[in-house]
């Protein structure tokens, strides 16, 4: 008999062993799909988690551009509100001086007839000295009226002249105070749409800051479970190579057992044949494999 062979007593340890390796083989693989999909499980969210950061970190980029754009529109807005308000001060003085000058005119005019008017009286007192005979005396005295009519005249179209400036005036300043007045209201409207931009920008910050919180743990689970899967599938390599070679083992215990039953059985037909008795089909067949 070969003595490299194991005995019965080793090949029913082996047996047990055998059969212990393969239900672990089985236990572990069931473990190894389990975890593999929880290690899938764990990379989906993580990459839901790291795309909804990317898509953060775009519209922060975004929100950023146009926060900044706004924010040089009120600065070029600031430089022309404060030109403006230069001149409305300017031209506010020029107003003062002229609404002065209006003030004294009509002091000084005050209770005189319509520049019209007086016009259309001189106009017609010159005809009448043209076209009517009177004494000396009387054309002398006319024509003095006339005179001092004309210098009032003169001083009334002065009057409305100062009118037309402090009209002048006026709409101008007007104009430039209302041109100041809408860039200041166009300042704040731009102020506030770059403060809501500022205050989305808080929040996406603080969101990004969040998901990174829930990314660090998941990153670490993914890891974890990485490594396990390794771990348990250099395990499963080493069970499959021990219930490989116990295998083998028992294939070769088998032909043994096999062969030694045969050459025993074959002994008895020797033993037959010579006490002449009948051999049954059973004895035959071991007696062949012996042969062979």
């Amino acid at each position: 008999m070969d003595e490299s062979l194991p005995n019965q007593q080793n090949v029913n340890e082996l047996r047990q062993e055998y059969t212990q390796k393969k239900r672990e083989m089985s236990s572990l693989r069931q473990q190894l799909r389990e975890l593999f999909q929880q290690k899938e499980a764990t990379f989906g969210e993580l990459r839901k988690v790291r795309e909804t950061i990317k898509a953060r970190a775009g519209q922060i980029t975004k929100i950023k551009s146009e926060r900044d754009s706004i924010t040089g529109e009120v600065k070029k807005l600031k430089e022309q509100r404060d030109q403006l308000n230069s001149q409305v001060q300017e031209k506010s003085s020029v107003k003062k001086e002229v609404d002065e000058k209006k003030k004294t005119l009509q002091e000084k005019m005050q209770g005189t007839e319509s520049p019209g008017r007086l016009k259309h009286q001189i106009e017609a007192l010159e005809r009448k000295i043209e076209t009517e005979v009177m004494p000396f005396t009387k054309e002398q005295q006319l024509t003095k009226t006339i005179k001092e009519m004309k210098k009032r005249y003169k001083e009334l179209s002065a009057l409305g002249d100062v009118w037309k400036e402090v009209n002048t005036v006026t709409a101008d300043f007007s104009h430039t105070r209302r041109e100041a007045q809408e860039a200041h209201h166009s300042i704040q409207e731009k102020a506030q749409q770059s403060q809501q931009r500022h205050e989305q920008l808080v929040v996406m910050v603080e969101e990004i800051k969040k998901l990174r919180e829930q990314q660090k743990p998941l990153e670490e689970k993914g890891r974890e479970q990485k490594e396990k899967i390794e771990e348990m599938k250099k395990k499963l390599d080493e069970l499959t190579a021990r219930v490989d070679e116990l295998g083998k083992i028992f294939h070769d215990e088998d032909t043994r057992s096999y062969t030694e039953k045969a050459r025993e059985k074959t002994e008895e037909v020797k033993e037959k044949l010579k006490k002449g008795k009948k051999l049954s089909t059973e004895d035959i067949l071991a007696f062949q494999a012996l042969k062979d």
